[in-house]
């Protein structure tokens, strides 16, 4: 099918992740940055065409097949937000413990605490194609109002798991990886890509 695709990021943990993943398949994944690649505009409201948005732009400027991941976390208390507005949730510059005071703030007093991460992927062959792969994954747990747990990022420390005990910020990373949405969301675009091998 191909043996190279552009990672839509330059984030060292997604890259190392998603290598580790595609290398028994023969695919090497290169990340957007060491081929010129500027960011991409995120201007959509859903996770799926902001994924895709990317994914396009990154395989228009190579001319390679694309990945592309958005993700983020929606609090059912709060509609859904701060959703595909995650990092950005406090403003900029970018800032998680801005972003998570503010999470925390925002819930004062609200019994419903349940959450959820949301990652999409989405893969292109080129830059037109009309059949996209895409996967998904969720990850339901609940805010708390204390962080705990040194690992992760983001919202982690403060996403507890009732059926772990901890918060993902507590897990060990290969734990995490498995049962996270980013895991959940690269076993079904793995397994969608090895049907279509």
């Amino acid at each position: 099918m191909f043996d190279r695709i552009v990672l839509a990021s330059n984030n060292a943990g997604k890259l190392k992740e998603f290598s580790a993943l595609f290398a028994p398949l023969g695919i090497t994944v290169i990340p957007q940055g060491e081929l010129g690649v500027p960011e991409c505009p995120e201007p959509h409201h859903t996770f799926l065409e902001n994924a895709l948005e990317k994914a396009r732009h990154a395989s228009r400027v190579t001319g390679l097949p694309a990945l592309a991941d958005d993700s983020g976390i929606c609090v059912d208390a709060l509609g859904g937000a701060p959703g595909v507005y995650s990092a950005r949730f406090a403003g900029e510059p970018k800032s998680d413990a801005r972003n998570n005071a503010l999470l925390v703030e925002k819930l004062q007093g609200e019994a419903n605490r349940r959450a959820w991460y949301t990652c999409v992927l989405v893969l292109v062959r080129h830059p037109d194609d009309p059949h996209p792969i895409v996967a998904d994954g969720v990850w339901v747990g609940q805010v708390q109002d204390t962080p705990a747990g040194e690992g992760g990022f983001g919202y982690d420390p403060y996403f507890f798991l009732p059926e772990h005990g901890r918060t993902a910020a507590e897990l060990d990373p290969a734990e995490k990886n498995r049962i996270s949405h980013r895991g959940q969301a690269l076993a079904a675009l793995i397994a969608r890509l090895k049907a279509l091998a």
